[in-house]
């Protein structure tokens, strides 16, 4: 493990595990989801599953990933055999395809505080348009994706300790800082009580079978299991520490960002009179015309927090997605890190190309007839999405059926001698042996039918 590099302590594992989790779906996907499934209720729903359903996968990844002491393919291929080995690199390959659409994303939350503080975006009159005009300008999107990808880089080339826990010890603090300096501010306007209450008193009423599906979807995706993120890091992660604790600090971590977001964005909401069921158009539409009516001052200051904010939670998240590729070509194929790190950004780039494209005037990539003719970058969003549960699902199984329980439990009561017996070992083995895998396996045929017949 020394030559591949490993975390200092409990607290940079933590914090790299947690920037992992945390990303566009705590600020972004989570406020608007919330706001589609009638507030309150659904942050409950979500909350549950958070821990009942969640945490055990988390805490079987990682306990993959320091048992087996190698990247994801490596991790299974070791504890199990080399057909094995395929699931994790197949979560290897989701990774690199889900890090070449999100940082995109990224670049667009990259781009916005740039329009935003230091350019005219809050002068804007129509604000979807503007939006749509700013992701359909290539050289833009180009422009600001590169660099965003160039700052991935540019931390995962330093290493374990000196790159990913040293970035995540700046980045994690100062994302907490931001976010509730915008809850605060949040919370002097007039009718934020409104957007509280829709938030925080439950109205029963409004859950529905899609209540119930977009959280469960939403909280298996939130805390970025079923790839093998969480087994890289947790193969840095050295015996003396305690798997359980930390995968709950970690839960807990996550879960407060995404409570703290949702604080900060219903008061803003209902503060400027929007409705809260906007959808995926809250953050790059909504809420600009929502920093415009503060003024160009504060509106600069506010939504440039804002969109910083966003840039935080995504760094920390492509970092994550990033060192899942490298660490595979380090561990499997013996290759520098300094090299291979560049290499791959830049084929994931360029793997990115169409995603970007699927904005502009090319039919071939933003009218796909075989697709009931949605744009490229759905498709790979969609089969990405569908990877994470699939990839979960694949990982109980292996756990119960080829590594086996009594590995697992040996794993977890290193650093933590109090687990052999306790509530916690009975409800993690039975929740990884059975019901997770039933759930994500449910989960999985209801997404594949959502996305591909539209039910």
């Amino acid at each position: 493990m020394s030559n591949r590099g490993n975390f200092s302590g409990q607290i940079g594992f933590i914090l790299a595990a947690t920037g992992s989790a945390v990303g566009l779906s705590n600020i972004w996907r989570f406020p608007y989801l919330t706001g589609q499934n009638g507030g309150a209720v659904f942050l409950i729903i979500y909350v549950l599953c958070i821990f009942l359903f969640c945490f055990p996968v988390l805490v079987g990844e990682i306990a993959i990933g320091r048992a087996g002491g190698k990247d994801a393919y490596g991790s299974y291929k070791k504890l199990g055999n080399k057909k094995w080995g395929w699931l994790g690199l197949g979560g290897i390959i989701s990774g690199i395809f889900i890090l070449s659409y999100y940082n995109l994303v990224a670049g667009w939350a990259f781009g916005y505080f740039f329009e935003i503080v230091f350019f005219s975006a809050l002068s804007e009159t129509d604000h979807a348009g503007f939006f749509s005009s700013f992701i359909s300008n290539m050289s833009s999107s180009f422009i600001y994706a590169f660099v965003f990808l160039f700052l991935t880089a540019a931390c995962v080339v330093q290493g374990i300790q000196k790159g990913i826990e040293k970035l995540n010890k700046i980045l994690m603090p100062s994302l907490l800082i931001v976010l509730l300096g915008l809850i605060a501010y949040a919370l002097t306007l007039p009718r934020a009580m409104e957007g509280i209450t829709f938030y925080l008193v439950p109205d029963f009423s409004a859950i529905t079978k899609q209540t119930l599906f977009d959280a469960l979807r939403l909280s298996f995706f939130t805390l970025s299991i079923g790839v093998g993120g969480l087994i890289t890091y947790g193969s840095y992660l050295d015996k003396g520490q305690n798997i359980v604790r930390s995968s709950a600090i970690v839960t807990m971590s996550d879960t407060t960002v995404a409570f703290l977001a949702g604080l900060m964005i219903f008061p803003l909401v209902f503060s400027a009179g929007k409705s809260p069921t906007e959808g995926p158009a809250l953050v790059f539409i909504v809420l600009p015309e929502i920093f415009k009516g503060m003024g160009p001052l504060l509106g600069r200051i506010v939504g440039g927090a804002f969109f910083l904010l966003l840039c935080f939670a995504t760094l920390s998240s492509c970092v994550s997605l990033l060192e899942l590729a490298i660490a595979y070509f380090i561990d499997e194929k013996k290759l520098p890190r300094k090299k291979i790190v560049w290499i791959v950004a830049a084929v994931i780039f360029i793997i990115g190309i169409p995603s970007t494209l699927s904005f502009g005037d090319y039919p071939i990539f933003n009218k796909l007839s075989f697709y009931k003719d949605r744009d490229f970058f759905t498709l790979v969003a969609d089969v990405t999405d569908i990877s994470l549960t699939v990839g979960g699902c694949l990982m109980c199984l292996f756990i119960r059926n080829r590594w086996k329980m009594v590995n697992l439990n040996q794993e977890l009561t290193f650093g933590n001698p109090g687990f052999p017996g306790s509530f916690v070992q009975r409800y993690i083995n039975f929740a990884i042996g059975y019901l997770c895998p039933t759930l994500l396996a449910v989960l999985s045929a209801l997404i594949i039918i959502d996305k591909i017949f539209g039910i």
